[in-house]
């Protein structure tokens, strides 16, 4: 068993049940994700989806990670991101039957996506029924401009490495 725990600071912490940090996850995208405000994986946690205070839904693929932590060759690997909402999202669940993720936010919308691609199927309450078989057509919400980024698979070991040498400006 493994505990994720989401964090201000905008990363994942995965625990063991013993209280051991195992691996903390960075989102990798081009697009700040802030704090992070709401989790769940999908029925055999294979996938770990986050929302975050700025709208955004952050999904890694942790199989390789819990069937072996130990092993520092299983990665977990960033697979999408994507602008759900304009305000902060407090909750999400993954429909693993349909593949639908379902995301709720502050400002009241709640709203279905394709779990594969971040694909937007609609809004609860709206007057069209929601086409779940026409995975293509990509569509944005009325408050959203940001596509999908699809993490390629090259990218996949990239980690975040900042350096700030100190440098000697003699002009100042």
């Amino acid at each position: 068993p493994v505990l994720a725990s989401a964090h201000e600071r905008g990363c994942i912490c995965l625990w063991s049940i013993q209280g051991d940090l195992m691996k903390e996850l960075l989102p990798f995208s081009k697009y700040p994700s802030g704090p992070l405000t709401a989790l769940c994986t999908d029925i055999s946690s294979k996938m770990l989806l986050a929302g975050s205070k700025e709208g955004y839904i952050i999904c890694w693929n942790i199989a390789s990670f819990l069937e072996d932590s130990q092993n520092n060759r299983n990665q977990i690997k960033e697979k999408l991101c994507w602008r759900a909402h304009a305000a902060e999202v407090v909750d999400l669940f993954h429909e693993e039957e349909k593949n639908v993720v379902v995301t709720a936010s502050i400002d009241g919308s709640v709203r279905l996506w394709y779990a594969m691609n971040g694909y937007y199927f609609g809004y609860f309450g709206q007057a069209r029924e929601f086409e779940l078989s026409d995975t293509s057509r990509l569509i944005l919400p009325y408050d959203v401009s940001n596509f999908p980024a699809i993490i390629k698979e090259e990218s996949k070991h990239m980690e975040k490495k900042l350096e700030y040498p100190l440098m000697l400006d003699r002009n100042k």
